[in-house]
């Protein structure tokens, strides 16, 4: 079937043979996509695999995601079409803005940041809320060819100053605070300690006036203000060649040293667009809501670029699921007749506990889709969700913050394939997928391995890690050679369907937040009275995985309650609430390998009181009767130290 004749989306076309058109003619397939976009140059060549992991896509085109996210729909004819609703719960306010507007605001912040002397190529750290000045911000840094570096509102002092020492930013964005459950998080507070760390010349600062805040003369502007003195006015869109970076985004790994995930241009806005339609199944005059912060992954994808891209409207949420009650998700869906929505498996099964009637006094009738994601989706959340929607599709699917975009998952844009609960479905089109074991052979069907990508990785995924090439290259190529490694655990069934079992490396998913544990021990560990610590993911039934943490304290130091909420202040300051363990122990030793590692699996299994003797356990370097000598111990321990 030569489907390089007919345009993609339109007529009876089968997953299957989408899927092998995008593996055995990728130049085709996605230059056929890249054509529906607006470029100031066509490229040169589409794909560029001649130095391996180092893909390039549209090589030599040149192009602007700010012009085809905003410029391209007004001009188009579509300025009053809404493109941003914004909703907050938690201050019980709404807002729409429209292409039009989203234009006027955008150009004025660009003018702004051109006026503090950024330019292409430099960095914008960007510290905000759910709020639509944070789309605003992004938007402007990648039209005048800056490179944004959100960072997520939950993240404390040291975690921001980090990151900020590893972007070396030229002005940093932020507010005076969010919300959440109408509590004020304190936002330009926590900028403030962080740069007291690592300074940044320029700080705008979004006065909401939810809190009183203190300005620092000469380095901090109240953003109301630098706008009111930009004249409204047009600012140019800079051309990027495709393989510039539009932003940078830090994510969990198994070190402290933070690991800044960077995008190009080009290829992340070619699949994000053909996303929308392939897999997300979005029409022209949908809503579209994706349930996450923009500081993460789903954010900047799903929240921002996608939606635009597509030119349809994205619904932005400040506020939780669950206040000011357990059904103002539902109601938000009603209230903007929503069509397709992406969350959490996290979300629904917090709001599952709380019964099906919170949805029932909703009409959710306009929603054809629901998509899953962040965390394995188990089958219970799962088939709740459909009893919910009256058995409109709950779709799984899995993708990671190096992706940028779905990996695997089930195509209602191009077919809706028969689910089976508990598998993500199948590789999405341009990945070429395997389960392998540790030396890279194929796992045989229904054999847990890892899943791998093999090269080259389609457009829109993780280029390198900022600043650091090699790091990239070992991090992703080198782990199982010839091969990109997700760092997840799998099962392909006779059919190819994926299941996700969980994480190979240290890294712990709270509530759809990847979490290194790493970076949790060594702030515990620099509280002086620890000794050891360990750090591991326990199961949630909510978040899915809480970090718990085994100490071992220093001599002349004894167990206490003091020690304990002195830690989680410790991690509350550095990293964020969401990586405060959910419980301290204390234990006077940690059972470890020969090789001297923590026997992290022993001390899971018993934490979370698996059936140990029908449970397999394997730790590098020890023996199988070591293993179980080690957890007798452990479970003696344990039992003492909660005791």
């Amino acid at each position: 079937m030569d489907l390089s004749k007919r345009p993609m989306g339109e007529g009876n076309i089968r997953y299957d043979d989408v899927y092998r058109h995008s593996l055995a003619d990728p130049e085709d397939f996605w230059g056929r996509v890249a054509e529906e976009l607006h470029w100031y140059r066509k490229w040169d060549r589409v794909l560029d695999d001649s130095n391996p992991p180092f893909f390039r896509w549209f090589v030599g085109g040149r192009t602007n995601l700010c012009h085809n996210t905003v410029d391209r729909h007004v001009l188009e004819g579509r300025a009053e079409k809404v493109a941003i609703i914004w909703e907050s719960t938690a201050q019980g306010k709404s807002e729409m803005i429209t292409y039009g507007e989203l234009y006027r605001r955008v150009n004025r912040l660009a003018s702004v940041l051109l006026s503090l002397g950024v330019g292409k190529g430099d960095r914008v750290a960007i510290y905000l809320p759910m709020v639509p000045e944070a789309v605003v911000a992004m938007l402007a840094c990648v039209r005048i060819g800056a490179i944004h570096v959100v960072v997520f509102t939950g993240f404390g002092v040291d975690a921001l100053a980090d990151r900020i020492v590893d972007a070396e930013p030229k002005v940093l964005i932020t507010a005076d605070a969010g919300l959440r459950r109408n509590q004020a998080v304190l936002l330009k507070d926590t900028v403030d300690k962080a740069l007291k760390k690592t300074p940044v010349p320029r700080v705008i600062v979004l006065n909401r006036g939810l809190v009183d805040i203190e300005m620092v003369e000469g380095r901090d502007f109240y953003w109301d203000s630098l706008v009111d003195e930009q004249e409204e006015g047009y600012v140019e869109p800079v051309p990027l060649e495709s393989n510039e970076p539009s932003y940078i985004l830090y994510t969990a790994n198994d070190t402290a040293k933070p690991h800044g995930v960077v995008r190009d241009t080009g290829g992340h806005m070619v699949a994000l667009y053909n996303s929308m339609k392939q897999i997300y199944d979005v029409r022209d005059d949908d809503v579209y809501w994706a349930a996450s912060d923009v500081g993460w992954v789903v954010g900047h994808s799903y929240t921002v670029y996608a939606p635009l891209l597509r030119g349809v409207t994205s619904l932005m949420y400040e506020g939780t699921p669950d206040y000011p009650d357990h059904g103002v998700m539902w109601r938000v869906i009603e209230k903007h007749r929503v069509n397709v929505m992406l969350g959490a498996p996290t979300t629904m099964r917090m709001l599952h506990r709380f019964g099906i009637e919170h949805v029932r006094k909703c009409d959710t009738s306009s929603l054809r889709y629901l998509f899953l994601v962040g965390e394995i989706l188990d089958v219970p959340t799962w088939q709740w969700c459909l009893e919910a929607l009256d058995g409109r599709p709950v779709i799984d699917h899995y993708w990671l913050t190096e992706s940028g975009w779905p990996m695997v998952g089930n195509l209602p844009g191009i077919e809706l394939l028969p689910m089976k609960p508990g598998s993500a479905t199948r590789p999405v089109v341009g990945f070429d997928l395997a389960v392998v074991d540790d030396e890279g052979r194929p796992a045989p069907a229904n054999t847990v391995g890892n899943l791998v990508a093999k090269p080259p990785l389609p457009p829109g995924n993780i280029v390198t890690i900022w600043g650091d090439d090699e790091r990239y290259r070992q991090d992703y190529w080198q782990q199982i050679p010839g091969v990109f490694i997700t760092g997840d655990f799998a099962v392909a069934d006779n059919d190819d369907y994926l299941t996700l079992l969980g994480r190979t490396d240290e890294v712990i998913n709270v509530a759809a937040h990847r979490l290194a544990v790493r970076e949790i021990e060594v702030v515990i560990g620099s509280h002086p009275a620890v000794a050891e610590v360990c750090v591991i993911g326990v199961a949630d039934v909510i978040k899915g995985e809480e970090p718990l943490a085994l100490i071992v304290l220093g001599p002349g130091q004894e167990p206490s309650s003091r020690i304990k909420v002195e830690i989680k202040g410790l991690v509350r300051e550095s990293i964020g609430a969401v990586a405060i363990p959910r419980d301290i122990r204390f234990v006077p030793m940690l059972p470890r390998t020969r090789g001297g590692r923590y026997m992290k699996k022993v001390l899971k299994a018993v934490c979370e009181k698996q059936d140990l003797s029908a449970l397999s356990i394997v730790e590098d370097g020890a023996s199988a009767e070591e293993v179980q000598e080690a957890i007798r111990k452990t479970q003696a321990m344990l039992e003492k130290a909660k005791a």
